[in-house]
């Protein structure tokens, strides 16, 4: 029988953090590590506050059901709930997308150096490596789901990974521990149900021990990968003007291609992404090669993208749909987080700020063509496409900077640049208070 204590060698380590979160859906598998970790918790009083966090994505009608569950058991342990209701983004894959949402969800709810922890099992893991094999992926994907990595600001930990499903089960039996089912799980049009339903289980009346075989050739693919990382290394990572992640060209079109390919899966591994396909990879690979300077070759990787700009290949933010065309106010001490641009905030400067009078707001806008910026000890304005390409703003964020209008009257370019006007002071008269644009960005949050 599965026992908190037997989590101690993974979580000793870790009690330094200032927090603990479980990711709960409410199914066996999260319900069951919330339950361990609170009994470990209370058997180590060194232990961090332990939370959950729910995330509903609102593709089931028994979605309300499922987050009524989780606080109930949170409830029951005195254990405190967030609840996060996420938008899943329609084409391609709907599992990736929910997925993305997921992570991206977490990265923004997590503080940094706080641990969340993921039900993931053996099971999950044999099925996450099969799907790879299916899809051509390198030794970095066969490697399998790592048990612990980088997620933001916090960490991400699977201490689940070495129990299988029944184990799980038989722990939730044993304390008499309710969980929902989710019926899509039975939904064999989605690739990792057709596995766990229908091959799976053939596989497994011919080789029955087959799962912890798949688990011992992934450790020994991860040796090797991490061997062909020492002999290679991973890319430096480097930033756009807006703060996208990326990695130098020159790797990506000088080495041989199978080595390209290969530094290029270990630098999207680092951060928590999953390769693409290997045919997908070779033919962006020789795109990068055969476009001209000025082209700029995009791959899309269902969850995330990537794309060339100048001398570098970046990873694409959380690219929804554009900003509306319509304004968004913006007052005094306020926040508005818009849709594939990040959240714009309006806050209270000591100096260097822009002048309101009372009851003025702000209105934010987005290009729409021939808008024009007239630069502080400049003469004359210069038109914002000029702008934002001497600036080197990459092509995918130049509809979405926020344009941050009083009146009609354009005074900044989201937080990269002041427009001429009368309302920028030095420092605040007697009464007045100066406000300041803060902008933060938009980005993709790595998952498994």
């Amino acid at each position: 029988m599965l026992h908190f204590a037997e989590l101690d060698s993974q979580l000793s380590g870790l009690v330094a953090a200032p927090h603990w979160y479980v990711g709960l859906s409410g199914g066996a598998d999260s319900t069951v590590l919330l339950h361990l970790l609170h009994s470990w918790c209370v058997a180590n009083p060194a232990a961090p506050t332990l939370s959950a966090i729910h995330i509903n994505h609102g593709m089931q009608a028994e979605a309300p059901d499922w987050k009524l569950y989780c606080a109930n058991l949170c409830h029951q342990l005195a254990i405190p709930l967030i609840s996060r209701t996420v938008t899943v983004s329609s084409g391609g894959s709907t599992e990736a997308a929910a997925r993305e949402a997921r992570y991206c969800a977490f990265e923004d709810l997590l503080p940094a150096d706080t641990v969340l922890f993921l039900g993931h099992h053996l099971d999950d893991q044999v099925e996450t490596f099969f799907l790879r094999l299916l899809r051509g992926a390198g030794v970095e994907g066969l490697a399998g789901m790592p048990r612990t990595r980088n997620l933001g600001q916090a960490k991400l930990e699977r201490p689940l990974l070495d129990y299988d499903r029944s184990e799980i089960e038989q722990y939730a039996a044993y304390h008499d521990l309710g969980y929902v089912r989710d019926p899509s799980n039975h939904d064999t049009s989605m690739d990792r149900n057709f596995l766990r339903e229908e091959l799976l289980p053939l596989l497994a009346t011919r080789w029955p021990a087959y799962r912890r075989s798949v688990i011992r050739a992934s450790a020994h693919i991860a040796s090797a990968s991490a061997l062909l990382m020492h002999t290679f290394g991973v890319p430096e990572t480097i930033y756009s003007q807006m703060g996208d992640a990326g990695l130098s060209l020159a790797p990506l079109v000088d080495e041989p291609l199978d080595i390209a390919a290969l530094r290029l899966r270990a630098w999207l591994r680092e951060a928590g992404y999953q390769a693409p396909d290997g045919a997908a990879l070779d033919e962006f690979l020789r795109q990068l090669r055969v476009t001209a300077v000025d082209g700029n070759p995009r791959m899309m990787c269902g969850s995330y993208g990537l794309q060339r700009y100048h001398d570098a290949v970046y990873r694409l933010p959380d690219l929804l749909a554009p900003p509306a065309a319509s304004s968004v106010a913006l007052a005094p001490s306020a926040s508005v987080k818009v849709s594939g641009v990040g959240t714009v905030s309006l806050v209270r400067a000591d100096s260097g700020g822009l002048r309101l009078m009372p009851e003025e707001i702000l209105t934010l806008r987005w290009r729409q063509g021939g808008e024009r910026c007239c630069l502080p000890d400049q003469v004359g304005s210069r038109r914002l496409k000029d702008l934002l390409q001497a600036w080197q703003v990459p092509p995918w964020w130049r509809g979405r900077v926020p344009l941050v209008y009083l009146g009609d009257d354009l005074v900044a370019v989201g937080d990269l640049a002041r427009c001429e006007s009368g309302r920028w002071q030095d420092v605040a008269q007697d009464g007045e208070s100066l406000w300041l644009v803060q902008w933060k960005r938009a980005a993709s949050a790595g998952s498994d």
